[in-house]
């Protein structure tokens, strides 16, 4: 469930064509834009104003904005580079049948797993505009993080560790597989001496034992 005050509701219809046509996309994207979205709205419009808030200093808006698919393997880059050459702070709900996904992009596109309409559940956490975009940071990109919670790091600094746990996870998983394969011992065993100081870094990292 997406719990977002009714003031928020905009649901503005975005033709596909007039949209695209203002970004700057490949030919080869464009396509994919025409072949992989069904169609766009503009869902909430998350402001100081409509949220009611007493800042009136802040300026940001934050739109939520429903992207219909054609179908679920659909090509991310079309949601990245709507999400960098637009001025608003964007949080995508993607839609294919009754399956939902969240986007957000936050120096790179972060996408949560599908999971069926019913079951989604996304919130506005904080009193300013910049803790709400936080904590949509938050609820997207960090959505299963794995490393010990210290409370001192900021959303970037988790985002790294999250980046450098997925990494070091994926590099074990390469190292485990060579050394089964491996026939030569000396070679077996230089990649299980790899493969310790690996998962000894990934513990360590996974305590916050080690900078970010």
């Amino acid at each position: 469930m997406i719990d977002f005050p009714a003031g928020t509701k905009i649901h503005q219809k975005l033709p596909k064509e007039a949209f695209y046509k203002h970004l700057s996309l490949t030919p080869t994207l464009k396509n994919k834009f025409v072949s992989d979205v069904e169609s766009i709205f503009a869902e909430n419009s998350l402001s100081a104003k409509t949220l009611n808030f007493n800042a009136q200093s802040e300026s940001m808006e934050i739109l939520l904005v429903l992207v219909n698919l054609k179908k679920a393997e659909f090509d991310a880059k079309i949601i990245e580079a709507i999400a960098r050459q637009n001025p608003h702070e964007l949080i995508f709900l993607l839609a294919y049948e009754n399956q939902r996904q969240l986007a957000i992009y936050h120096g790179k596109l972060y996408r949560t797993p599908w999971t069926d309409k019913k079951d989604l559940t996304f919130h506005i956490n904080g009193r300013t505009m910049d803790e709400i975009w936080s904590g949509f940071i938050e609820q997207i990109a960090l959505r299963e993080e794995q490393a010990q919670p210290i409370d001192e790091r900021s959303i970037d600094e988790r985002l790294r560790l999250q980046d450098k746990i997925l990494k070091l996870q994926q590099q074990i998983a390469k190292t485990e597989a060579a050394a089964w394969r491996e026939q030569q011992p000396k070679k077996r065993f230089a990649l299980y001496q790899k493969l310790r100081n690996l998962k000894k870094e990934l513990d360590a990292n996974k305590n916050g034992e080690t900078a970010i």
